[in-house]
């Protein structure tokens, strides 16, 4: 029996919370319409993660559950007003970041294969009160294109038994599937810490100048330390939270430091879909700096009250056209309604 989630208050106040700024300020009425009349499928998908979790962990999220947040500022570079003229593209601003690990299981090991791709989110505190974020992973691409063949990506998974006949469910997907083939089979190396780690925007905005020039983009996110990833030998050595541990210790040493830069489009390339990879030699604007330089006081209780959302957008970004991107708020919303729900009420 699927979970009845949505009977809860606290899941449409979420839902309120997630979606009434950024869809009424960056997406289409018919998209967010659509959207509205698709989350079912939304909520299947949080229900799948779930059991693939073998969750639910109350309080907890129900992918990337396990995480870290950092606290510092971004510093625009000169190009960046060249192709957008969103505030925190002309001025400095203090960000929140949290990095973490894939899957909802909060006890999953930092080096095990099911962790990565590792997850960044990036909080950008606007003057006047507002607010921006960035979703990446880093992988560069989508296993699939619609939140549709995520569920059945998903449910294909969690099909597959030990005993499965072969082709196992999983199997079968993968043999129609070429994106999620080469999602899934495409190494990831553990890596040595979160601060060594490129991450990739898998979905595509429309930047807009003071021009009025338009240019549709994906981000990258490079660490000024460089990528470095642990050994075949260091990864059977590696304690379970070692990218946890790792990254405060850093940090007492200095700033930890990514150039956030866009990958523009070329004529022809497809930007409304996740599984269509741009080639490398595609232009890239670096548009700055994102220096991380605390740790927060409390992370239990700062992950509790984040809700990261790719679609709270300021003038001079806007969401392309693809479904995946255009859903991600729905299925956050759902995670984030479940998540309050299994908390106390607070006093």
């Amino acid at each position: 029996m699927r979970p009845t989630h949505n009977r809860y208050p606290k899941i449409r106040n979420s839902m309120a919370l997630l979606l009434a700024g950024a869809w009424t300020l960056a997406v289409p009425a018919h998209a967010a319409d659509q959207a509205a009349r698709d989350v079912s499928v939304h909520e299947k998908i949080v229900d799948t993660m779930t059991v693939l979790a073998k969750g639910p962990y109350p309080g907890l999220r129900a992918n990337h559950a396990k995480g870290i947040v950092l606290t510092g500022s971004f510093t625009p570079s000169a190009q960046a007003p060249t192709l957008s003229k969103a505030p925190h593209f002309l001025k400095g601003t203090p960000v929140t970041v949290r990095f973490s690990n894939t899957t909802g299981v909060p006890t999953l090991a930092d080096a095990a294969p099911n962790a990565s791709p590792h997850g960044i989110a990036i909080r950008f505190d606007l003057p006047g009160g507002g607010m921006t974020d960035i979703v990446s992973i880093s992988h560069n691409g989508f296993p699939v294109a619609t939140p549709e063949d995520f569920l059945l990506f998903l449910n294909s998974v969690a099909a597959t038994k030990p005993d499965s006949p072969k082709p196992t469910p999983v199997e079968q997907f993968l043999a129609t599937h070429p994106a999620a083939k080469k999602f899934v089979s495409t190494p990831k190396p553990a890596p040595v810490s979160f601060a060594t780690l490129a991450f990739f925007g898998v979905n595509a905005f429309q930047f807009t100048n003071a021009k009025g020039e338009s240019q549709y983009a994906r981000y990258r996110i490079t660490p000024v330390a460089g990528m470095q990833a642990l050994t075949d030998a260091q990864v059977k050595t590696a304690a379970p939270n070692y990218l946890m541990d790792e990254l405060p210790q850093r940090l007492a040493k200095g700033p930890v430091q990514f150039r956030i830069s866009a990958q523009l489009a070329a004529k022809g390339d497809n930007v409304n879909d996740g599984t269509a990879v741009w080639p490398d030699e595609r232009p890239q604007i670096e548009l700055g700096v994102l220096s991380l330089d605390q740790m927060v006081q409390d992370n239990k209780a700062a992950e509790a009250k984040l809700a990261f959302n790719p679609l709270l957008l300021p003038d001079g970004i806007a969401p392309s056209a693809d479904p995946v991107l255009l859903s991600r708020p729905i299925a956050y919303a759902v995670s984030l309604g479940r998540r309050l729900s299994s908390q106390p009420p607070a006093k």
